[in-house]
């Protein structure tokens, strides 16, 4: 079927904007008779539902951090709900002392670029975990694959989105032209808003009207236009004057009158390609599954043991080893650092957590591969580092202090945070990990210091098995032969964060100062 360019037929690109139709329109929906306020009482009701509303996200303090669907909407209340309600013509001069506090702390609230995060992070769990977006509309995590239904995760309080929530995660990919997961969303906005048709809500910067527009022209585009030509005349039962709806109605019953006796196969929406990611299916089997792991009676050599590596640090107080895997060789120490060490670790690195960057030609950029803050905690900072990187060294024989290791990186991990699959090794001799002139990451020593309620898990990607967050542990692998090479089978990813806040601490120990720790070898096997 001929379709037009996007020239042809209006979209709706601008951003949603409020409608105010005196004695028409509430907050950008059409009143149901008999059910206007005076603008005072108005003001009162949308002021203090708002205010419940935000004050419902924080009865527990944990809790929107936790969950992301709690996380997104208390940004999007903060953002954009409160400006809605202080910026309303509703609003009288009973509400300037309201407009006064937000003015003030307008500048430390979240800006639109986290709102726009927040969103992505939803979609990205959707994506890895496959999710069901009428179910997260409704508060809950599940999997649906044909007529099976999978709960993933039972939260203690359910929370229910919006159909505003609902519109801007889904108008967050409208405007990427990411229609694939724009039309769920907005189906779910239409859907709901419909349900709630003539209430009113200050805080609200959608309608059903913005709704309708935004998933007709998505539908068009997904090349469904005969779902397009539907939404578009229920948008004109609501707003009957408005010409640039009323062409595009005439220009899809054009394109469905010409296509009448022409075979038109059912548009399928596709996912967008990630051109960098090409192990995506595997990727996402293994945070799903947890991997296709052998358990340790199946392989003899996949053990449990305590571990004093010959060393008299170790002799009173060995470390609890579990063989994970031996191509490549991964291995776990439980209980490597206590609750007290772990939350003090936490409290050095939080002051200085930046966006995390990857290396990229000569340069360390931040990419949307990899979401999360990163803090560098030089042993000096306090005296506990330096016993930790004792009990690393004793543990892997190996010489962890600069130059030969590079310092303790803390990471954290938020609403989806993630880090999809790479290698912690240089692949590229123009690398920046080479600065520190003491040669390529040898191995990777990985301290868990939370515990993820669901998801975050570490996935091996070519050697099928992934890790679930096991608090306090730490995983320990070898990134290079003992020729040198890397190791292909060490590539490997984080799993977004489903639920949780999830904290780790890498130390990436080099090459050079362990010549005699760990010797080299010729042989390629090795």
């Amino acid at each position: 079927m001929a379709r037009p360019t996007p020239a042809s037929v209006s979209p709706r690109v601008e951003g949603a904007q409020r409608k105010h139709l005196p004695g028409a329109v509430l907050g950008g929906r059409r009143a149901a008779p008999g059910v206007q306020a005076a603008p005072a009482q108005r003001e009162e009701l949308g002021g203090r539902r708002f205010y419940h509303k935000v004050l419902s996200l924080h009865e527990d303090s944990a809790t929107p951090v936790s969950n992301p669907l709690l996380a997104f909407t208390l940004i999007k209340r903060l953002q954009s709900d409160w400006r809605n309600v202080v910026h309303s013509l509703e609003a009288s001069e009973n509400t300037r002392a309201l407009k006064d506090g937000f003015e003030k702390v307008e500048q430390d609230l979240p800006a639109f670029e986290d709102l726009e995060g927040a969103a992505r992070a939803l979609m990205r769990l959707q994506d890895v975990y496959r999710l069901n977006v009428k179910g997260l509309a409704r508060g809950v995590f599940q999997r649906v694959t044909g007529s099976a239904v999978t709960d993933l995760y039972s939260p203690s309080r359910l929370f229910s989105l919006t159909a505003d929530d609902c519109f801007q995660v889904g108008k967050v990919a409208y405007d990427m032209g990411d229609y694939y997961h724009a039309i769920p969303w907005l189906e779910e906005a239409v859907s709901l808003f419909r349900g709630s048709y003539g209430e009113w809500k200050t805080e609200d910067e959608a309608s059903l009207e913005d709704a309708l527009d935004h998933l007709a022209f998505a539908y068009f585009q997904a090349g469904n236009v005969s779902f397009a030509l539907s939404l578009s005349r229920e948008f004109l039962l609501y707003s009957p004057d408005n010409k640039r709806m009323a062409r595009n109605v005439l220009k899809y019953e054009k394109l469905l009158a010409e296509s009448a006796n022409q075979a038109v196969a059912e548009a399928v929406i596709q996912r967008p390609n990630v051109p960098h990611l090409q192990t995506r299916a595997t990727y996402e089997g293994l945070c799903q599954t947890l991997g296709s792991q052998p358990t340790h009676y199946q392989i003899p050599s996949l053990h449990c043991s305590y571990e004093t590596n010959s060393s008299p640090y170790l002799l009173l107080q060995p470390v609890r080893k579990e063989v994970i895997h031996l191509e490549p060789d991964v291995v776990l120490y439980h209980d490597f650092v206590s609750d007290l060490e772990a939350q003090k670790i936490r409290g050095l690195a939080e002051p200085w957590l930046q966006r995390s960057v990857v290396a990229s030609g000569e340069k360390q950029l931040p990419v949307e591969y990899r979401i999360s803050k990163s803090a560098w905690l030089k042993d000096t900072v306090d005296p506990m580092l330096v016993t930790l990187d004792h009990r690393i060294a004793a543990l892997t024989g190996l010489d962890v202090q600069p130059p030969y290791a590079e310092y303790l990186q803390v990471v954290n991990y938020g609403i989806g945070g993630h880090y999809e699959p790479h290698f912690d090794h240089a692949t590229s001799p123009t690398s920046p990990l080479y600065r520190m002139k003491s040669g390529n990451r040898v191995a990777t020593f990985m301290i868990y210091l939370s515990s993820v309620e669901a998801g975050g898990a570490t996935a091996f990607i070519y050697a099928n098995f992934s890790m679930p967050v096991v608090k306090n542990a730490a995983l320990f692998w070898w990134n290079l032969h003992k020729s040198g090479e890397g190791d292909g089978d060490t590539l490997h990813a984080g799993c977004p964060v489903l639920v949780g806040d999830k904290w780790v601490a890498n130390k990436w120990i080099h090459e050079y100062g362990q010549e005699f720790r760990r010797p080299c070898s010729s042989s390629p096997e090795d």
